[in-house]
């Protein structure tokens, strides 16, 4: 897979629904994702794959600290199991979509090894067009 990317807007159906573009389910061995809120404002959707990666880094900052577990409860428990059913979509609990703010269209953000899932004005305000201040990032990426 080569990773998620684009943005898509889809409409949140009355059960907490949301189609998942077909872009983003296709090359997923089995299409589970995790969906959870982590930062404020928006919500994340890791396919299996990338969250074992990330739960790996939890477990191992577990180990590290003492106060990490308290971070790491706080992260599971803000987290859910979710697989498309027959026509795409994925289920939003009402306490996620609550957090993030979610209610009507829902854009659903690649972001290469994951998605984001925001609601479309507060992305617009976290993502100012600016170009200089990424500048100097965009020219040690792209060179």
């Amino acid at each position: 897979m080569s990773g998620f990317l684009g943005r898509y807007e889809y409409q949140m159906d009355p059960k907490g629904r949301v189609s998942l573009p077909a872009a983003f389910r296709r090359g997923l061995e089995n299409g589970r994702f995790i969906l959870l809120q982590w930062e404020p404002a928006y919500l994340t959707l890791f396919p299996e794959e990338a969250w074992n990666r990330v739960q790996e880094r939890l477990l191992e900052h577990r180990r590290k600290s003492a106060e990490a577990g308290r971070f790491l409860r706080r992260i599971t428990s803000n987290a859910v199991e979710v697989s498309p059913d027959k026509q795409g979509r994925i289920l939003i609990p009402s306490w996620l979509q609550d957090a993030a703010e979610l209610e009507g269209s829902v854009l659903l953000v690649g972001a290469i090894d994951r998605v984001e899932l925001w609601d479309p004005e507060n992305f617009q305000e976290a993502t100012p067009d600016e170009p200089g201040e990424f500048r100097d990032v965009a020219a040690e990426i792209f060179g």
